[in-house]
């Protein structure tokens, strides 16, 4: 019996949703439904990250890269870009760039980073994906150590460097995740940067676990950065309101951001996590300004109330409240960090009782995301493993450099079970993981996976279903919200049970997962009816659609359903 059949008898015994909500019930021991599978190589994605280490233990070499899925061409199907770093000044060894994979809408890609004007090389670290100037086609953000590059996306299959003509050269940092998202509302999408240490390599500092040897430094040998945010002026410039918006801390050392709106109020919130520091929840104000809220909310801190080294972070509805959860990764000896929204605008750290937080403690989490993995209707959760620093296997007891990914699957009643060594495909062997994205990109209708590792190869795998089990999905496009559609919310409802999703940008570590939103909904047919909550405000609300098709929504223009995938 899957959840969702025995929900639904427990339902007909005599309880209502409203009595007993689905996080009160588990799910009992059952095959998977589905599988992965490593089809990196027949798919063509030949990519190999370098970090451009060469014995200087230089900070920068422990933390890239990202990747995202992108539908850059605006065909229907996403695209893979791979970020890259590069080999240091005085030590050239080998020329590593970008890679854009064009989708062949055949289970292949195609190399077009040459082709598309991305052939460059910079010391790359994270990708945001949004289109900035509302022309239909995406375009791309690539945060850097030192100046990070805005690529504006010509319609054409090429993309054009603005970094200089947006108004965005000049700031130069050790940028890290970055995400694009519609703060004010206005229909245009505003850029938010995550910066982690002041660091150079004329100022890199000389650590050392002997004395004599060097090694990598930890974040306390540096000072903190402020993040940044940029506002679009709607003219193709940008203009810098990190202060006048109340983003401005020097404190920080950010390494992952997520928007959400944790308070219900139709506004953009984000979180950032930062390492050593407190977290930030940083509230939306709606006149411009945000406000940090994270202790309040009960994110700042573990719940013995200290920092933790915080990597990526996700936010979802996994708990079917219709509330966004959250999830943060941490340093080993630290778990993964699991919020459930109980009281409005307050978190409850549900880590070890969902069985995430043991299963985790001796991991170092990068990537994260929020996925239904067996579209049975409730989110799984998948994690990039993988340390920053090789000599971790001299360490007795320590799991070592290379680490096992995990997929949690949602049991429901508030568990979760790690599967990765059942799911097939070798995904349960030890990655240094990093950047984590999610995607259909073979139009099946179920969630595949893509994932970088450090100084290593990307890895791409094809969710298979095994047990028939079928899923719905919504692509938004804005007219008086962004094009994106980014911020705005889906809620499905079907048989007493609601299920929610928000288009997002960013989340994850140095990622960015597709813009479509999929819902499982195990062997149902149809859904009883959708409601859109568009960023612009606007709500619109479509009945009886049947399930195993994605549904194009245009913002005041109504909602066409493609047959298929």
């Amino acid at each position: 019996m899957n959840r969702r059949d025995f929900l639904f008898r427990t339902l007909a015994a005599g309880l209502t949703t409203a009595a007993a909500p689905p996080w009160i019930f588990a799910k009992p021991p059952a095959t998977l439904g589905f599988r992965l599978t490593d089809v990196t190589n027949a798919a063509g994605v030949q990519f190999r990250h370098n970090s451009g280490a060469y014995g200087g233990k230089l900070l920068p070499e422990t933390l890239g890269s990202g990747c995202a899925f992108l539908d850059y061409d605006s065909d229907g199907w996403q695209d893979i870009l791979l970020v890259n770093g590069m080999d240091w000044p005085g030590h050239k060894r080998q020329r590593s760039t970008l890679r854009l994979y064009r989708n062949n809408r055949n289970g292949t890609f195609t190399d077009v980073t040459r082709s598309a004007g991305l052939d460059v090389e910079i010391y790359g670290m994270g990708v945001a994906v949004g289109d900035y100037n509302n022309d239909g086609f995406p375009d791309i953000f690539i945060t850097c150590v030192g100046q990070s590059r805005l690529f504006r996306n010509t319609g054409r299959g090429a993309f054009v460097d603005a970094t200089r003509s947006s108004g965005l050269f000049g700031r130069q940092g050790f940028s890290t995740s970055a995400l694009w998202f519609d703060y004010d509302r206005d229909g245009l999408l505003d850029l938010f940067i995550c910066n982690y240490v002041r660091w150079s390599p004329q100022h890199d500092v000389f650590c050392s676990t002997d004395g004599s040897h060097k090694s990598y430094c930890t974040p306390e040998a540096y000072r903190g950065d402020t993040c940044w945010l940029f506002h679009n002026r709607g003219n193709g410039t940008f203009e810098d309101v990190t202060a006048t918006s109340g983003i401005f801390d020097s404190s920080s050392k950010s390494l992952g951001v997520a928007m959400l709106d944790y308070d219900q109020d139709g506004w953009p919130d984000l979180l950032v996590a930062n390492d050593t520091q407190p977290n930030k929840l940083y509230r939306n104000l709606k006149n411009g300004k945000f406000k940090d809220v994270a202790v309040e909310a009960g994110l700042a801190f573990s719940t013995e109330g200290k920092a933790r080294a915080g990597m990526g972070v996700d936010a979802g509805d996994f708990d079917g409240s219709g509330k966004p959860g959250v999830a943060i990764t941490n340093f080993d000896n630290e778990m993964i960090g699991l919020y459930r929204a109980t009281a409005p605008g307050v978190f409850d750290d549900v880590s070890i009782p969902s069985g995430i937080g043991a299963a985790s403690r001796n991991s170092l989490g990068f990537g994260c995301s929020f996925l239904d993995a067996d579209l049975d209707g409730f989110l799984d959760l998948a994690v990039a493993n993988g340390h920053i620093d090789e000599t971790v296997r001299n360490i007795r007891g320590n799991i070592g450099y290379a680490q096992p990914p995990q997929l949690f699957l949602n049991l429901g009643g508030g568990k979760f079970r790690d599967v990765a060594g059942q799911v097939g495909a070798g995904f349960e062997s030890p990655k240094v993981g990093r950047g984590l994205a999610c995607g259909d990109f073979d139009r099946d209708g179920d969630v595949d996976i893509l994932m970088t590792t450090n100084n290593g190869p990307a890895y791409l795998y094809r969710n298979d279903q095994t047990a028939n089990a079928r899923s719905i999905r919504f692509h938004l496009k804005g007219t008086q919200s962004n094009r994106d559609a980014i911020g705005s919310a889906v809620h499905i409802f079907h048989q007493g049970q609601r299920q929610s999703r928000i288009v997002r940008g960013g989340s994850s570590y140095l990622s960015q997962s597709e813009l479509p939103v999929t819902f499982g909904l195990g062997g149902l047919e149809k859904i009883e009816r959708v409601v859109i909550d568009w960023s612009s405000g606007r709500t619109e609300e479509y009945k009886d659609l049947r399930v195993g098709k994605t549904y194009n929504c245009m913002e005041t223009k109504g909602i066409d359903g493609q047959p298929g995938f």
